[in-house]
């Protein structure tokens, strides 16, 4: 070999890892900025309507360690029918429960009309406790769970339509056709799916997430929306998703607040990878909930708050080889009798 080839050579290599590094500057660079700027401030806060009070601004998070579980309030808001700055009811609410030392993702996805108190707002449907802001949304989910909720993300329908098509869109099994029209919300929210694998883009993944006009109502959507996304989560995890971040993170990053810092988004990213999904459940579980009337809406009470807080610490210490091996969670199993499922927190009125 000639000294010019050498040369060439020592040269290509040297263009090769000078891209490298400035390609690796760039990723990082702009996941940071785009991470950093998913905590809205000021105007561009949802909250921004809301008093200055200790009880309705988010406050700081206790400082993560990095070895403690932590639980993530999750919430998607419809906004289509709030006016101004109005805040929205919450129409899905789950909570993360990550777990670092066994390396397991606990999810739990809470009931929308379960009635309890709304710290410093009396008796409430759940839904509504996300219009005081957040603290009063975390605490109110922490208190029905026995657990602390340290932090919170907050979408809307755009967000979730944009992440799932942000990564690809998701091949998933629709278990049923699944048809509902309304002359309300105009044809882009009708819902019109087939039985069967199907490839889901954002809307049509929104139309799977929302139906709940069955026979069992709120309590098969929840089941929907928890596998679900852990299918979301799993794409998330794919090669090809973790070298498009920074662009996953622009297109969703308008329709999301919380108030994690960039330091613990990367700290639980990190653990969240290595981790394993552990149980799945619905709160409050049909065995602790009660269908009542109360000022002439139908709502879910609890029967037993205590009973209640053992079952969520059940499931966060069985650990993931248990949960692995449990069977998958029947959506056929009927719910609790009672009222009519399906009229549930439509057109009932909010209870006084």
């Amino acid at each position: 070999m000639t000294r010019n080839q050498k040369r060439a050579i020592i040269w290509a290599f040297a263009l090769i890892v000078l891209s490298a590094g400035g390609y690796a500057a760039y990723y990082f660079s702009n996941l940071y900025n785009q991470v950093a700027s998913l905590q809205k401030v000021g105007d561009s806060s949802p909250f921004r309507s809301l008093p200055v009070t200790e009880t309705t601004v988010a406050q700081e998070p206790p400082k993560w360690e990095g070895s403690e579980p932590v639980n993530i309030l999750l919430m998607g808001v419809d906004g289509r029918d709030s006016m101004g700055d109005d805040i929205p009811r919450s129409d899905t609410m789950l909570v993360a429960s990550i777990d670092p030392v066994q390396k397991t993702i606990n999810i739990f996805s809470i009931m929308r009309d379960t009635y309890l108190d709304v710290p410093g707002f009396g008796k409430q449907r759940i839904n509504a406790a996300i219009t005081h802001g957040p603290n009063t949304a975390m605490e109110t989910v922490g208190n029905l769970l026995g657990i602390p909720i340290q932090y919170y993300v907050y979408t809307d329908f755009e967000g979730f339509i944009k992440l799932v098509d942000s990564v690809g869109g998701v091949d998933f099994h629709v278990e049923k056709d699944m048809k509902y029209l309304s002359a309300a919300d105009g044809p882009q929210y009708d819902i019109d799916l087939k039985e069967g694998m199907q490839h889901l883009d954002g809307r049509t993944a929104l139309q799977y997430v929302r139906f709940r006009h069955d026979r069992l109502s709120d309590f098969s959507r929840t089941g929907r929306q928890r596998e679900f996304l852990q299918a979301v989560a799993e794409k998330l995890k794919s090669s090809t998703s973790i070298m498009n971040l920074p662009d996953i993170l622009e297109q969703v990053n308008p329709y999301i607040d919380t108030n994690l810092s960039v330091g613990d988004m990367w700290k639980l990213a990190t653990v969240a990878y290595d981790s394993k999904m552990g149980g799945s459940e619905q709160i409050p579980p049909n065995s602790l909930l009660r269908e009542e009337k109360i000022g002439g809406a139908a709502v879910l009470t609890v029967r037993n708050d205590d009973k209640l807080k053992e079952f969520v610490q059940e499931t966060l210490n069985a650990g993931p080889e248990e949960e692995e091996n449990a069977p998958m969670p029947d959506r056929s199993v009927p719910a609790p009798s009672g009222t009519k499922n399906e009229a549930l927190g439509e057109g009932t009125g909010e209870p006084q």
